[in-house]
C-alpha cells in the first residue's frame, strides 16, 4: 500500500485560461505560476492519466476587446488565436522541464512553430503517453477556447473536461462580488444553461450536454488541484447528465 490516490478518469482535458498564466501580474506570463500549473499537469500524468490541455490567450490578447477599437471581429479572433499558441509553447516547455513529454498542436497551420492539429495525430500522442496542448482554439473566429475545449475533449475521447477557474466551483453568483453566493456541488448541463450560470459559454455547455461529457469546475490557484480533481478529491462542482 502506497497511499497514492487512484484516479477516477483515464483521459481528461484541462482548460486553462490565459489569465491563469498571469499569476499576480497584470499581463503576460508569470513563470512561477506557469511552472506550478505545469507541475500539477505532470503530477496528474504520473498517476497514469492521459492529459490534454486547451489554453486560452487572454493574458496577451483578446479579440473581442480589440474589435471595439476598429479591428473587425474575425481578424481580432485570429490575433487571439496566435496568443494561445504562444501560451501553449510556454506551457509545453514548462511541462517538458518537469520530465513529461508534451506536444503543442495548433488548429492554425504553422509548421515552423508547432504541429498542426489533426485528430489522429492527437490520439497518437496521447496513446504514446505525451501531454497534448491544443492551441489556436478551433481555428475559427467567433468560437471561444471554452468551445474548443469541449470539442477537443469529445474528439479525443476524454472522460471529463476539467475547467480551471478563479474560484473553487460554480456559485449562484460571483462570490468575489456577492458574499451571500453559495456553491453547487453538482449540477446538470441543463441546470447550467437554464440558470445562465456563466462559467463556460452556452455553446461549450450545449456541446458537452449533447455528448454526455462531464464538466468539472475547480480553482487553478490551489497547488495540486488538477490531480486532486482527477482523483475525485478537492473542492469542485461537477456538471453531468
Amino acid at each position: 500500500m502506497t497511499g497514492r490516490p487512484e484516479p477516477i478518469y483515464k483521459r481528461v482535458l484541462v482548460k486553462v485560461s490565459g489569465e491563469a498564466l498571469m499569476g499576480p501580474d497584470a499581463f503576460g506570463l508569470h513563470q512561477p505560476t506557469v511552472d506550478r500549473i505545469a507541475a500539477d499537469i505532470a503530477a496528474t500524468h504520473s498517476l497514469g492519466v492521459e492529459v490534454a490541455v486547451v489554453v486560452g490567450g487572454g493574458n496577451i490578447f483578446r479579440g473581442v476587446q480589440v474589435s471595439s477599437q476598429g479591428v473587425d471581429r474575425a481578424t481580432g479572433d485570429y490575433m487571439g488565436m496566435l496568443a494561445t499558441v504562444m501560451n501553449g509553447l510556454a506551457l509545453s516547455a514548462a511541462i517538458t522541464r518537469q520530465g513529461t513529454q508534451a506536444r503543442v498542436l495548433s488548429a492554425l497551420d504553422m509548421p515552423a512553430v508547432c504541429e498542426t492539429y489533426t485528430r489522429p495525430r492527437a490520439l497518437a500522442h496521447l496513446d504514446r503517453g505525451r501531454v497534448v496542448v491544443f492551441a489556436a482554439g478551433t481555428g475559427n473566429p467567433f468560437f471561444t477556447t471554452d468551445t474548443a475545449a469541449a470539442l477537443r475533449a469529445i474528439e479525443t475521447g476524454c472522460e471529463a473536461l476539467l475547467k480551471a477557474t478563479q474560484v473553487d466551483g460554480i456559485y449562484t453568483a460571483d462570490p468575489k462580488k456577492d458574499p451571500t453566493a453559495t456553491r453547487f456541488d453538482r449540477l446538470t448541463h441543463d441546470d447550467v444553461l437554464h440558470r445562465d450560470l456563466k462559467v463556460m459559454d452556452a455553446a461549450a455547455f450545449a456541446l458537452a450536454r449533447e455528448n454526455a461529457l462531464p464538466v468539472i469546475v475547480f480553482s487553478i490557484h490551489e497547488p495540486g488541484s488538477i490531480s486532486a480533481v482527477v482523483c475525485g478529491e478537492g473542492r469542485a462542482t461537477t456538471v453531468a447528465s
